[in-house]
């Protein structure tokens, strides 16, 4: 597993699944938009709900700095229409079976079975303008996104 990617790295492109089983590539939003890219455990968990929900209702001030939100776990797309439509999530929330794209950015495993819970946050330009890692602070991760945006 490669180490996690810092500020300054260009972002690795994927294509994954979203909800509706549409297939999404970072490229797509590469030189329109910055793109929020965040790596949670499993849906409608506890810490992953109350982030998720964060998101959403911090939902137009992202849309306001122009910016994408993409929720990223190994769960099904199935899995993923299922919460979103529970919680009214306005995002797009891709499947990585396997933990192919996580593993692309190095965010790793808790105590080596729990998936890690990252944030990323890119520029128009592919590059990581910011990195935030804490599998605990399921809240802090959507902060930590909306003041790099400012930034």
């Amino acid at each position: 597993m490669s180490a996690a990617l810092q500020p300054g790295s260009p972002a690795p492109d994927f294509t994954l699944s979203d909800q509706k089983g549409n297939k999404v590539r970072l490229s797509d939003y590469l030189g329109k938009c910055p793109v929020v890219l965040y790596f949670y455990p499993k849906d409608d968990t506890t810490g992953c709900t109350k982030e998720a929900c964060k998101f959403r209702d911090e939902f137009e001030s992202f849309r306001e700095r122009g910016a994408v939100i993409l929720g990223v776990s190994d769960d099904s797309a199935e899995s993923h229409d299922r919460f979103a439509a529970k919680y009214q999530l306005p995002f797009l929330l891709l499947s990585d079976p396997g933990g192919t794209v996580r593993k692309l950015y190095g965010v790793k495993k808790t105590f080596g079975i729990i998936p890690g819970r990252m944030t990323f946050v890119i520029d128009r330009a592919g590059r990581i303008q910011k990195v935030f890692s804490s599998q605990t602070e399921f809240e802090r991760h959507v902060d930590e996104a909306l003041r790099a945006l400012l930034g």
